[in-house]
């Protein structure tokens, strides 16, 4: 069984790999610091299993668990925390087993034994019931490319455009597509985006203006990107407020 051991603290990670080096037939395929470094690892050294921490900057154990139950062949989860509060929405995201610091070997084995049983059809059925319950908003956009996962902060994404059952996702660096809704985005996300069109949120962060078109539509222009988008008529008045109160 090859394991990947995420957590935050050094020593932590070292005191995890020393058990798991215990346990009969498995082995330390790689670590990771936080949930994103968790994902490239993963999608590196393809675990089995995933040792991962909740509380980690960048990205949490919560939101990575989400991300990585996109990829290929997911592997398990079994979080290991000092934080007891996070075990019922742990199991939430169908974890395999959660497991309170310091960890004990006889815990270990007996959550890796669990993990050992799950076949990939019932691991990819529980990566599609992590993908349909999200808990909190996330700090990342994940979007299966031809490069793989691709992870796109929030932050850095300047708008989000339906389109029949794909949701165009632009940023910084181009342009992925997500198969999720419109209105979901707008759900999780609606503190940061504002919607102009049926078919169209835009960040606020990265408004300049909107302005009136020669066909006599509005346009709102996006810092950091040539294109304009157009804003309905029903959107006029409900953006232009928004404009007004930033």
């Amino acid at each position: 069984m090859r394991v990947l051991v995420c957590d935050d603290e050094q020593l932590a990670r070292d005191r995890l790999k020393r058990l798991v080096e215990k346990a009969d037939n498995v082995e330390v395929v790689a670590e990771a610091a936080n949930g994103r470094e968790a994902i490239e690892q993963a999608q590196e050294h393809r675990p089995d299993v995933v040792l991962m921490d909740i509380r980690m900057p960048e990205m949490d154990g919560m939101e990575s668990a989400e991300h990585l139950s996109k990829i290929d062949n997911p592997p398990a989860l079994i979080f290991c925390t000092a934080y007891d509060e996070h075990a019922l929405q742990a199991f939430k995201v169908h974890a395999v087993d959660y497991l309170l610091k310091p960890v004990s070997l006889s815990d270990l084995e007996m959550a890796l034994s669990k993990a050992r049983t799950l076949n990939r059809v019932q691991l990819a059925e529980l990566g599609r019931e992590v993908s349909e319950d999200k808990p909190r908003r996330r700090g990342h956009i994940s979007a299966r490319t031809h490069r793989g996962l691709e992870l796109v902060p929030v932050d850095d994404v300047r708008y989000f455009l339906a389109d029949q059952k794909y949701v165009t996702v632009c940023f910084s660096e181009g342009e992925v597509l997500i198969d999720e809704t419109l209105k979901d985005l707008e759900t999780e996300f609606g503190e940061q985006f504002v919607r102009i069109h049926r078919n169209a949120l835009v960040a606020l962060r990265y408004i300049e203006g909107m302005e009136l078109a020669t066909a006599g539509h509005h346009q709102v222009r996006l810092r950091g990107i040539d294109e304009r988008l157009t804003v309905s008529r029903r959107h006029v008045a409900g953006l232009r407020k928004v404009l007004q109160s930033l």
